[in-house]
This record gives C-alpha cells, structure tokens and sequence, in this order.
C-alpha cells in the first residue's frame, strides 16, 4: 500500500510528460520523411522557400536569393504546414 502513491506519480507523470513529447517527435519524424522536392517550406529560423533537391540527411532549398543545404531537422512542421494550408475566405 505504500508504494501505491508512488506508481501513481509515475503513471501521471509518463502520460502529462513523456508521452506527448514521444508523440510530438514521431510525428515530426513523420513529416520529415514525407517532403518532396517542390514543397514550400519554412525553416525553424524562419528563412522561406522551396525544396529543390532531397538527401538522406540534407535538403537544398531554394530561396529568392539563391540555394540553401540544411538539415531536415531544420525544417518547422508547424509554420510549414500553416504555408501550404488552403486559406480561408471569410466573407
């Protein structure tokens, strides 16, 4: 009965902080591997482009002044995904 408490703080604890943390990274892992050439995208510094060329590890964006290497990881899934939702027309 005593360690009771404990399990508890340790069950609450896993799904208020580690699981959504594992949930987040699968599903930027999952976006990672889902680019293609030809994507708009925008980096996590906030530089604005498309994606001309794609390695393992790297991409090649292609900005208005010319052609940037980074790393996937480099790449916002959040400000990405809001650049190439359809907008809205309010009326």
């Amino acid at each position: 009965m005593n360690f009771l408490p404990y399990v508890a703080m340790i069950a609450v604890f896993y799904f208020l902080m580690i699981r959504p943390q594992q949930q987040r990274a699968k599903k930027e892992r999952d976006f990672e591997s889902s680019l293609k050439a030809g994507d708009k995208i925008i980096t996590k510094s906030g530089i604005h482009g498309r994606i001309s060329e794609l390695g393992d590890t790297t991409i090649v964006i292609e900005t208005m002044s010319g052609k940037l290497k980074m790393e996937r990881s480099a790449i916002s899934m959040e400000m990405s995904a809001k650049l190439n939702a359809s907008p809205v027309i309010k009326k």
